[in-house]
């Protein structure tokens, strides 16, 4: 207990790690705010359509989900070679991370878009045996799933802007873009100013315009201001044997674990895609006010992730070490105020909606669910996105994550939802117990050191 407390006064009072933490966490955070209030607003104006649209379209972005997964393992396993990289100074090695990484996030999105776009009916078959939700869902993801490669191409730029610490510049295009996607989705979704009532397709329309503009925002950022990472063809696209071998060690699981965690996490939709639109509908609501914490302790993953990598990039595991230590105490420190936050202000966010007092009843005790889990989930994000994978821990992480989804979380929603039959926030505390699991497990892997590894190094050798 003492040890702790001490502990915890120190990392106060280091001041160069609280400034290098804040600096990268809080931009992160704030832009992954941003885009949480667009979910949040779109979700809100979809709703004045009823019930039926709000489970249509919450079902019809998991497909989006599943595909954004798949980026963000492409983003976040490269980050963790090109942050290494940087604390290195090696230009040159992050420049072919970033064209390795949009090959891959870009023909990956192509599996996403033909089906979505060509037989939407048919993907939203698998979600729900409701055929209102089917006919409006398929209008929403055809028009949607053409936004997927700008999204791809946006989120490797940031993520490798983010890993050479640069992260400013995408929080004031986030800002511009959400004011697009924002406006147009109030003209389009309700007809405004004499343009058509287009409802769910509206908001995907706002969607897809808002990522085109975004995603040449940020190729204008990257090239106009000379940034490391913007590289000419031949330096993007020119991989050497052992630089493969390297990127497929290291982002390969990663883009595994998020890529298969995903489909996990999708099925659950299953499980409550046939429990009505009303359990639907409660999850998304609730899901979508989650986010507004969870981004906070996305920016703190990001920063563990860029600064532990800078660190030992550069030869300094001592320093990445204690610094592992004091962004475990951080994330302990504001686990507790966002728990607090949470339960107080739910109930506020919760009559914003234009719901049935018992679909309202089940998003409160899906947040009270997400609030009793919080610490577990959120150490989760610190150690696993951030310490673990920042040394190349990766394939450890795809065990932990896989195995807590598909051996604990699947068979709970599919035991709960069908089976038993219990109503959607028991179903949810049912799935939720996996990160009592992967806690447990991933602290363990922390303790044992492997992580602590200086990539950059290993590669030149």
């Amino acid at each position: 207990m003492i040890k702790g407390i001490t502990d915890t006064k120190d990392m106060l009072r280091d001041r160069i790690f609280l400034r290098k933490a804040v600096m990268i966490a809080l931009p992160v955070a704030l832009q992954g705010m941003l885009n949480t209030i667009v979910n949040l607003v779109d979700t809100m104006m979809i709703g004045q359509l009823g019930e039926t649209t709000i489970a249509a379209v919450g079902l019809a972005n998991k497909v989006f989900f599943v595909f954004s997964l798949l980026v963000f393992g492409v983003a976040s396993g490269s980050g963790v070679l090109a942050a290494q990289y940087w604390g290195n100074q090696d230009e040159k090695n992050i420049r072919k991370v970033t064209g390795l990484a949009l090959l891959i996030a870009l023909v990956g999105s192509l599996f996403f878009v033909i089906p979505s776009v060509m037989y939407p009916s048919a993907v939203m078959r698998i979600f729900t045996n409701s055929q209102g939700a089917i006919q409006i869902g398929a209008v929403y993801l055809a028009v949607a799933a053409l936004s997927y490669p700008f999204t791809a191409l946006t989120n490797i730029y940031v993520a490798m802007l983010r890993a050479v610490g640069r992260v400013k510049a995408p929080v004031m295009i986030s800002c511009m873009t959400i004011l697009i996607n924002i406006t147009l989705n109030y003209v389009l979704i309700f007809g405004h100013f004499g343009a058509p009532r287009l409802g769910a397709q509206g908001a995907a329309i706002a969607t897809l315009t808002a990522r085109i503009v975004e995603s040449g925002a940020i190729l204008g950022v990257v090239y106009l201001t000379r940034s490391p990472i913007a590289g000419r063809f031949g330096e993007l696209f020119g991989y050497g044997g052992a630089f493969v071998r390297q990127f497929v060690g290291t982002a390969s699981p990663v883009i595994a674990n998020e890529f298969i965690w995903g489909l996990g996490t999708t099925m659950y939709s299953l499980a409550y895609g046939r429990m009505g639109d009303n359990a639907v509908a409660s999850i998304t609501i609730a899901t979508t006010i989650q986010d507004i914490v969870v981004v906070l302790f996305q920016g703190l993953s990001a920063a563990t992730a860029v600064i532990l990598g800078n660190e030992m990039g550069a030869g300094k595991l001592k320093q990445a070490e204690k610094y592992a230590k004091n962004f475990f105490i951080l994330q302990f420190l504001v686990t507790l105020a966002a728990m607090g936050i949470c339960y107080g202000i739910r109930g506020n966010i919760i009559a914003m909606y234009s719901i049935s007092p018992e679909v309202a009843a089940d998003v409160n005790r899906c947040l009270l669910v997400f609030i009793l889990y919080m610490p577990f989930k959120m150490f989760n994000f610190i150690n696993i996105v951030g310490v673990l994978r920042s040394g190349g821990d990766t394939k450890l992480c795809l065990v932990i994550d896989t195995s807590g989804v598909w051996l604990i979380g699947v068979p709970m929603a599919f035991l709960g939802g069908l089976y038993l039959r219990q109503t959607i926030a028991v179903v949810y505390a049912m799935v939720m117990s996996e990160e009592v699991y992967k806690a447990v497990v991933g602290y363990l892997r922390y303790r044992q050191k492997k992580w602590l590894r200086n990539l950059a190094v290993e590669l030149d050798g």
